[in-house]
């Protein structure tokens, strides 16, 4: 039946992307909010997430379901916007409470993140499947493989790793699940894994991140001393930029570690404005360089350090400055990486499509490979966190 859906939506899918030309929009109205412009933009493109840039691979996906999260916080302005999100959920939510297309054993953190969608549902309606899924993610994070300092593993398939990106896709999760259902054991585990990867990851010289670390030693790419890999990718250092913002949502003011990760973040902030681009307001994909051939301003790491920065001022984690550095990254975004189309939609480009580590074909982490990844117009990665921009800085 899933088969017949699929197809049937593929059809859909298509038809309504030949239309695409044909249609008018109102995007381009004045004063309407960026986070609007592009939410709409993406939703005339791609009626569904479950399709959202590639209809032949459906996946239970970390990034989908990250577009799916701030798209559904302009649910107040319109219900549409949450049931975008929904609709991507339900499509793998069954009646059970089981995940198409999930699998625990395959101890994937990556597939944790869409849990923050499911508590988000589980608020809303009080349905069971919801409840059920999450406590299957949950049972997955109990026994996730860690190094022999306590990190998780990203995957099964990558042991003894830990990378910056596995601290968004598990913590902020972890932290909403202790604080929504009385599990304050798991506040302790989620702070462990942000001050650990700092303490491994930190480059003394100039406090950025490095991508990731292997505590074994042992893959091509990682240093035969330190373990680290051999770059400061954007992307990843916004991924761990934003878990600590949204953890600090959930953690108690009284936690012990709750000053000590605002530091952190006040830290990686100014390690990260010495890197920014000075013409642009933006950062580089590989953050240290520079105008090095082929390196590129990239988008997604650029919105991501525009709304931890606008977020981590408001909140007050972060010197009043940084909303002013937010509001000069969001204009870079708009002049240098915003466009607009014929029919007044607008969309975003030069967003690093993914990049990883090892795996088959090898990923070896050099600056070529960084640079060379394909570069994906309105990828998930750097629309979401551009929406989110929009909002923490009411644009």
């Amino acid at each position: 039946m899933r088969e017949i859906i699929f197809i049937l939506s593929l059809v859909i899918w298509m038809g309504c992307n030949s239309a695409q030309s044909n249609k008018s929009s109102d995007l381009a109205k004045p004063g309407k909010k960026w986070s609007i412009k592009m939410a709409d933009a993406v939703m005339d493109q791609y009626d569904s997430l479950v399709y959202y840039l590639n209809p032949t691979k459906v996946k239970w996906e970390y990034d989908y379901a990250f577009l799916g999260q701030a798209v559904d916080k302009l649910g107040n302005i319109d219900p549409k916007y949450s049931d975008y999100m929904r609709s991507y959920i339900d499509y793998f939510v069954r009646e059970d409470g089981s995940i198409y297309k999930y699998k625990l054993s395959d101890y994937n953190i990556d597939r944790v993140n869409p849990g923050k969608n499911v508590i988000t549902l589980y608020k809303r309606t009080d349905e069971a499947k919801y409840k059920k899924v999450i406590d299957q993610l949950v049972q997955q994070m109990r026994d996730q493989p860690k190094t022999q300092s306590g990190g998780y593993w990203h995957k099964k398939i990558y042991p003894n790793q830990m990378w910056l990106d596995g601290i968004y896709m598990a913590s902020p999760f972890l932290a909403q699940y202790a604080k929504e259902f009385n599990a304050p054991e798991w506040f302790d585990v989620v702070t462990h894994q942000i001050k650990l990867i700092y303490k491994q990851t930190r480059d003394e010289k100039t406090g950025l991140l490095y991508h990731a670390w292997d505590e074994s030693k042992q893959q091509k790419w990682s240093d035969p001393e330190t373990g680290l890999s051999p770059h400061f990718w954007s992307r990843a250092m916004g991924w761990y930029v934003m878990a600590i913002v949204d953890v600090l949502d959930f953690l108690p003011e009284n936690h012990k570690d709750r000053p000590r990760l605002i530091e952190i973040l006040q830290e990686t902030s100014e390690a990260l404005l010495r890197v920014r681009d000075e013409e642009t307001s933006l950062w580089y994909q590989v953050l240290d360089g520079g105008e090095k051939e082929g390196n590129y301003l990239e988008g997604s790491g650029s919105a991501m350090f525009a709304y931890v920065f606008a977020k981590g001022a408001n909140n007050g984690y972060l010197d009043t400055k940084y909303k002013q550095i937010a509001n000069e990254t969001f204009d870079g975004i708009i002049k240098y990486l915003i466009t607009e189309n014929q029919d007044g939609s607008i969309q975003m480009k030069d967003i690093c499509g993914g990049c990883g580590l090892g795996g088959n074909p090898y990923r070896d982490g050099s600056f070529d490979y960084y640079v060379t990844e394909k570069k994906v117009v309105n990828d998930t990665k750097g629309v979401a966190p551009f929406i989110l921009a929009a909002i923490e800085l009411e644009r």
